[in-house]
């Protein structure tokens, strides 16, 4: 079985703000089935998705990010309710598939 590799891509355009500062639209699914509003990842968030994308765990994803686990999962859940999926994985997918990682 091939092992699928994410790549999170560099943007050297002198337009877009610093680290942290840049937010990404995207469309998250409604809960009750209503229209669905934008969802805005910050571009730590999207790092903290693309550590999570190479296979380790949240304590060795933690200790790369200079964070706590708990504060980890913490951020992980509010990505998850943010983008309307039940787990990290699922929001891994998501982000990839909008090559955002």
């Amino acid at each position: 079985m091939e092992q699928a590799t994410l790549v999170r891509r560099a943007v050297n355009d002198p337009g877009v703000p610093p680290f942290g500062e840049a937010m990404v639209p995207a469309p998250a699914p409604s809960r009750d089935g209503g229209p669905s509003l934008p969802v805005e990842l910050t571009d730590d968030e999207l790092q903290l998705l693309a550590e999570i994308a190479t296979g380790v765990t949240t304590d060795v994803a933690a200790r790369r990010l200079e964070l706590s686990a708990r504060t980890l999962r913490r951020r992980l859940r509010a990505i998850c309710d943010q983008l309307g999926v039940n787990t990290p994985i699922e929001a891994v997918v998501w982000a990839a598939r909008k090559q955002l990682i």
